[in-house]
């Protein structure tokens, strides 16, 4: 009872810590660096097939990609974990991280493919530069400049959605903090430790993408 009086227990915060570390390191961070990976990755061949291919199959991966774009992540997990029994659950839930956020990618790498100058694609073409040699000196690098803040954003955002995989049973950051409180009777220290995980781990990257925007403002 005296414990449930305190509004903060020093004692269990310490207790806490090393496993909201553990859950953040082994399956917080792990998901979030690879599904990030994916994504990225995905989201640029989304784009490059909605630019370059024939009308049908563009129209195909338009439709795709707004359907995953606009159903919640959540239905997703849960209708992958139902189906694909053979995966074990962090391997589901880093794939479709993966291709979630890989369909708002596509949208930034669209954005940023469009807004290259019209002079350099009238400028790879008077060159008779392959549609090869145009995307991979010319457009990409250009795009991928523009889009820097906006992907890193999203990294961010579903760094911020990992507690989502509660619902298949992974055993995330905030998950632990939950399991703690609940064998403790005392949710306030391990909770408020998920939260300044969360925040000292956001904070750090948010000033990596500044700078690395600004780097490639000046590559430029």
């Amino acid at each position: 009872m005296e414990n449930q009086r305190q509004l903060w227990n020093w004692d269990l915060a310490f207790e806490a810590l090393p496993d909201i570390l553990l859950a953040f390191l082994q399956v917080t961070l792990l998901v979030t660096v690879v599904s990030t990976l994916i994504a990225a990755a995905l989201g640029l061949v989304w784009a490059m097939i909605i630019r370059l291919a024939p009308q049908p199959i563009s129209g195909i991966v338009k439709w795709v990609v707004s359907f995953i774009r606009m159903t919640p992540i959540v239905v997703q997990l849960l209708f992958a974990y139902y189906t694909f029994l053979m995966f074990d659950s962090i391997t589901i839930g880093i794939v479709v991280f993966g291709i979630h956020y890989s369909t708002y990618m596509s949208e930034v790498y669209r954005a940023g493919i469009d807004a290259v100058p019209q002079g350099q694609w009238e400028a790879t073409t008077a060159l008779s530069m392959s549609t090869r040699r145009t995307w991979t000196a010319v457009v990409i690098p250009q795009a991928l400049r523009a889009t820097v803040p906006a992907l890193g954003n999203y990294a961010i955002s579903m760094f911020k959605d990992t507690p989502f995989l509660l619902v298949i049973g992974v055993v995330e950051m905030v998950n632990a903090a939950q399991i703690f409180g609940g064998n403790n009777f005392r949710y306030v220290e391990a909770i408020t430790l998920a939260g300044i995980i969360f925040l000292l781990a956001s904070y750090p990257t948010s000033v990596l993408i500044r700078r690395l925007e600004k780097r490639l403002a000046y590559a430029y």
